[in-house]
């Protein structure tokens, strides 16, 4: 081997960091899991399905990337801060939590559909603290550590059935401009908002008002792959740059 295949080989293990995303079985999840793991990351992909975890990680495998298949579901604290804890134990840390895990069930408040509120609510902002109390121990002994949260374009926006997706999502944006403000610089904490993006979270929608409402809507999308991309660029950064905010949207959505 060369002295510059031997240097490239170095510079591309100093950039290999251990990435954990959540709600990584289809979506932004799985276009960012894949996206890590062929900038040469290892990604720990979790989610609750682990039938399509089981085949995503064996097609990463087979394509020679670095990649394992998690049962997790955000809600349960307990479990993601075991599944955190064996992770950093089998790999010698954990450097990237991507919370990604996320529900969108929109509706009019009028609907009262109180118990996909409280879903909304369960999953888009109790998982993001399930797991920033998760990985933040270990970042703080660590003296490093990178939180990419998936937000939304409703993080900055109210429309008609958004009231209470929105306030999740702006929570998620609190959640991680707190952990910046409040963290050491190593810690870096960076909040993605995809606009309209091809994914099953539509699918979801039970009110008739909204669903019908998100066809117009959703008529121009991004490929989830825009989403990793910006990711990518985020945990790409040398340590002292800290992107704190992205938002990525079709260049249609007025």
């Amino acid at each position: 081997m060369t002295t510059d295949a031997m240097n490239n080989n170095a510079e591309t293990d100093d950039r290999r960091q251990v990435v954990l995303v959540t709600g990584a079985s289809s979506g932004i999840g799985e276009a960012t899991a894949r996206h890590l793991a062929a900038e040469g990351h290892h990604v720990v992909l979790a989610a609750r399905r682990t039938d399509r975890l089981d085949a995503i990680t064996e097609e990463l495998r087979r394509a020679g990337h670095s990649a394992e298949g998690r049962a997790l579901d955000v809600t349960d604290r307990e479990r993601f801060g075991e599944l955190v804890d064996d992770v950093a134990a089998r790999h010698g840390g954990l450097d990237v939590l991507v919370g990604n895990a996320g529900v969108m069930l929109l509706s009019r408040l009028d609907a009262l559909l109180v118990d996909e509120w409280d879903r909304m609510l369960d999953v888009n902002v109790r998982g993001l603290y399930n797991g920033i109390a998760a990985v933040l121990p270990h970042f703080r002994e660590q003296g490093a550590g990178h939180v990419v949260t998936i937000a939304s374009i409703g993080a900055h926006e109210v429309v008609p059935t958004s009231a209470i997706y929105s306030a999740t999502k702006y929570a998620a944006w609190a959640l991680t401009e707190g952990l910046r403000q409040e963290s050491d610089p190593a810690i870096r904490a960076t909040t993605v908002s995809p606009g309209v993006t091809e994914s099953e979270l539509a699918d979801h929608i039970t009110d008739p008002y909204a669903a019908d409402a998100m066809v117009a809507y959703r008529a121009a999308a991004v490929p989830a792959d825009a989403i990793a991309r910006a990711v990518g660029f985020a945990v790409a950064q040398p340590a002292d740059v800290d992107v704190n905010e992205i938002i990525v949207r079709p260049a249609a959505q007025r």
